[in-house]
């Protein structure tokens, strides 16, 4: 594809795509535009060392099939990216192709290829949850003999009591809390999309005292950590090992787990599922975009597969004589 004055350089096509698309045209979160802006450091890096160009030289041509595909592979096999991640990135990718499919028409054969990758498939575990015993010993493993310990009493007991995300809670503010005769939290989940929980008597009474440690003004974080700012990502992960830890003590089927702050959001799903919650309503407390999303959770439940399969009685069958296979027919079969 050859410059001309009428042809926008890629780092102009760059530029609009965040400036334009995603944050004038789109909206998106900072957390998505950050996410984008990670895949695009990675990809121009390697662009610039693999086309040994500069990066004021690139053009819309560099960024070819084959230079995306090698990127991909390039994410998991040096720089070890789980399918999932290489995913994300290649999302990101496709959208800029899109963007600059209609910005840049006489890019059409480089964009077009590249939207013609697919994304890579991957095994998907099964949901892994905990029971009501084993919920109960992380939530007592915090004794509440100092500041931090109180924090994280209350923070698990409120994973567990709404089912959020991490990244909902550790962004919580006082505002967003309702301890009147409401009692309820309000999220922020994925796209913007916001939500109402109700909270139990005993959740709502536990965040009345521990608001009285934290600062009285209304848009500071729930859950600080010592410096007073939002607690990460990774510091609820660390506190919550710890926790696990401790709860071993007493659950000694939580040695063999490794449960993560994710791992309370199934478990809150799952005993609402067993509680005999319907499925729609758990879609909507867990804020999820598609029903389709929830019914996971039945998949999981084991228990209630054994009451459907209880249900169903078993067919007797004749077993069928046997009679020898042509001879093509047993070459596919031994495949």
């Amino acid at each position: 594809m050859k410059k001309n004055s009428n042809t926008l350089t890629f780092s102009t096509l760059i530029q609009d795509f965040f400036c334009q698309r995603l944050i004038q045209q789109q909206n998106v979160s900072q957390r998505n535009v950050s996410s984008y802006r990670d895949t695009f450091r990675l990809l121009l890096n390697y662009l610039t060392r693999v086309r040994r160009k500069k990066l004021d030289t690139l053009t819309i041509s560099d960024l070819d099939a084959p230079i995306v595909t090698a990127f991909l592979q390039h994410l998991e096999k040096q720089r070890g990216n789980a399918i999932r991640t290489r995913n994300a990135r290649f999302a990101a990718i496709r959208s800029f192709m899109k963007y600059a499919a209609l910005r840049e028409p006489t890019a059409l054969s480089v964009t077009q290829r590249v939207l013609a990758l697919p994304m890579k498939r991957f095994p998907r575990a099964a949901i892994r949850y905990l029971s009501r015993e084993e919920m109960s010993a992380i939530l007592n493993a915090s004794d509440g003999s100092n500041w931090s310990s109180k924090r994280d009493r209350m923070l698990f007991a409120l994973l567990y009591n709404t089912g959020a995300r991490v990244s909902e809670l550790i962004s919580l503010r006082r505002s967003d809390l309702s301890l009147d005769s409401s009692r309820s939290v309000h999220l922020m989940g994925k796209g913007r999309k916001e939500r109402i929980v109700p909270l139990w008597k005993s959740t709502a009474k536990a965040l009345r005292e521990w608001l009285k440690q934290i600062s009285p003004v209304s848009d500071a974080w729930v859950f600080p950590n010592r410096n007073g700012q939002a607690l990460s990502r990774s510091g609820v992960e660390k506190r919550l090992k710890v926790a696990v830890l401790r709860a071993a003590d007493n659950c000694k089927s939580l040695k063999s787990k490794q449960p993560s702050p994710h791992t309370f959001r199934h478990t809150t799903a799952m005993h609402l599922l067993q509680a005999g919650v319907d499925i729609t309503v758990i879609a909507l407390w867990l804020g999820h975009e598609s029903i389709e999303t929830t019914h996971l959770y039945i998949e999981a439940n084991l228990a209630m597969k054994n009451q459907a399969l209880s249900k169903l009685e078993d067919i007797p069958a004749r077993q069928p004589r046997f009679r020898p296979d042509d001879t093509l027919l047993r070459f596919l079969d031994d495949l």
